[in-house]
């Protein structure tokens, strides 16, 4: 079976159209490029499925006169999930243009996002095998707390974690 070009081609459109705005800052926009990228899925799954043939619950054809029903099970399933999902970002972004009272949709970034984009490092040391080799998991002051019943782990006596992890 050959594929029709046409739809091949339309997936590839839908494809594109909605990677392009999903790639937006704008919630709608995101909304609208998951969408089209669903429907693309489908269409991808549809032109996979191979050559039509005879409904496989009629029963009269032979078997390999029968279309097979799984890829559209699948397509059934992804139009399913593809609603859920953006029913629960319409209502994300609904929430969104509530709080924001109306005037956008936009997420922007916040200082954090900002000050951990100028950095040109990060801050902790990298540790090598040769440290975690010579390094103990547990110290012997550590087991000392543990036994005398001093406070151990979050506050806790060492006896009493250990009551606590038994039960």
């Amino acid at each position: 079976m050959t594929m029709p070009l046409v739809l091949v081609a339309v997936m590839v459109v839908l494809y594109a159209c909605g990677v392009y705005l999903m790639l937006d800052r704008s919630l709608t926009r995101l909304l609208l490029g998951f969408l089209l990228v669903g429907n693309a899925t489908n269409l991808l799954i549809f032109l996979m499925s191979g050559s039509f043939g005879a409904a496989p619950i009629d029963g009269t054809a032979s078997a390999e006169e029968m279309s097979d029903p799984l890829p559209q099970a699948f397509i059934l399933t992804a139009i399913v999930i593809t609603f859920a999902v953006s029913a629960f970002l319409l209502a994300l972004i609904y929430r969104s243009w509530r709080l924001a009272h109306g005037v956008d949709d936009t997420v922007e970034d916040d200082e954090a996002d900002l000050e951990l984009s100028t950095k040109t490092r990060l801050t902790t040391d990298e540790i090598t095998d040769e440290d975690l080799a010579d390094t103990p998991e547990i110290s012997d002051d550590d087991v000392d707390a543990d036994v005398d019943g001093s406070p151990g782990p979050a506050g806790t006596s060492g006896a009493r974690a250990r009551s606590e992890e038994s039960r």
